[in-house]
């Protein structure tokens, strides 16, 4: 039979009794991958160009407690390498170490969330600008409410919804109606 090798023994006229027991030996052809790693062929895959270690601008950012940092996974290095469900999100450090951050992040299981505290290292872990917006408008809320108090006036800093917008009339003299209406059907046998 065409799974045994030429030397088996067997005469080539008389075929095997039973092919399936050999197609078994054969093992499966598809694997189900359950490594850490997993699913991740293009979520690891480094952009054009960018491929290698990262640079040392990498490992010069200081990290204080408290500061929102994007967990992004670098590839090239696989010391400290987060599992892929938490790359690309946003967490709080917690500790900084030598080598390595403390991040808090919630994880959504079922339905309710969990606080998941996690170290990761430096090189897979980058300033979120996240808040860059609010931080934004808390300077410049403290500097208009400096400038009331300077001009002795009560300011409200807080946003208002921008609400329903004003009423508008329409108004059109009768010539400049026109109502659309179908052309009547007119049957051309020419």
């Amino acid at each position: 039979f065409w799974l045994k090798p030429s030397g088996s023994g067997i005469p080539p006229s008389q075929p095997s009794a039973e092919p399936t027991q050999e197609l078994e030996a054969m093992g499966k052809t598809r694997v189900i991958s359950k490594g850490y790693r997993h699913g991740t062929r293009d979520k690891y895959s480094k952009k054009y160009r960018t491929k290698g270690r990262p640079g040392i601008a990498r490992y010069l950012v200081n990290f204080k407690r408290g500061d929102y940092v994007d967990i992004v996974a670098d590839p090239s290095i696989q010391k400290g390498l987060p599992y892929s469900l938490y790359h690309g999100r946003t967490g709080i450090v917690f500790n900084v170490n030598r080598n390595a951050l403390g991040v808090e992040i919630t994880k959504v299981v079922g339905n309710r969330q969990l606080r998941k505290r996690l170290h990761v290292r430096i090189e897979h872990v980058r300033k979120s600008r996240c808040n860059e917006a609010f931080k934004k408008r808390v300077k410049e809320n403290d500097r208009k409410k400096q400038q009331a108090k300077l001009e002795g006036k009560s300011i409200v800093v807080k946003r208002q919804p921008e609400g329903p917008k004003p009423k508008k009339m329409v108004e059109a003299t009768p010539d400049e109606i026109e109502v659309l209406a179908p052309l009547p059907f007119v049957e051309n046998y020419f």
